[in-house]
């Protein structure tokens, strides 16, 4: 059994095809661009999501593992959950690196938690800890990307 069909399988390869060598461009059909896209929104929703929906059960679950792990550390360390706020602009940003783990950020906001306690000294922890698997998240969707292109 060779890696490809041990971890998952794969969508045509850019590789395989004769126009790679005259230097044309791979399109993929709309049908595929679908799925892309679908992969890619799994991905966001929840972390690991997209590669399981891919094949790649064993680096979709470690990444959902290491991934909820930061989040939820995070939330542990009274570490805050961001959240838009007029007048601050870096809070827009903030916002977007934690909604990046994606339905785990909308529950946390959802149930109350994340709001963070200053006073902790472990706030500033557990805020890198959330804004780091929002980030990470978001690097996991882009190779998720490139596994559902075949590309990986």
């Amino acid at each position: 059994m060779t890696a490809p069909e041990k971890w998952g399988p794969k969508v045509s390869s850019p590789d395989s095809d004769s126009s790679q060598s005259t230097g044309e461009a791979v399109e993929a059909s709309p049908v595929d661009m679908i799925r892309v896209l679908v992969i890619c929104v799994l991905g966001w929703a929840m972390p690991g999501l997209g590669h399981l929906a891919s094949g790649r059960i064993l680096r979709g679950t470690l990444f959902a593992v290491i991934i909820l792990t930061l989040f939820v550390t995070g939330i542990a360390l009274d570490g805050k959950i961001y959240e838009p706020e007029r007048g601050m602009p870096l809070s827009y940003l903030a916002t977007l690196g934690s909604a990046g783990i994606g339905l785990p950020y909308m529950i946390v906001r959802a149930l109350g938690f994340g709001d963070g306690d200053i006073r902790s000294g472990s706030f500033e922890y557990g805020n890198t800890f959330t804004l780091v698997a929002g980030l990470l998240n978001m690097l996991v969707i882009f190779d998720a990307y490139d596994v559902a292109l075949g590309r990986r």
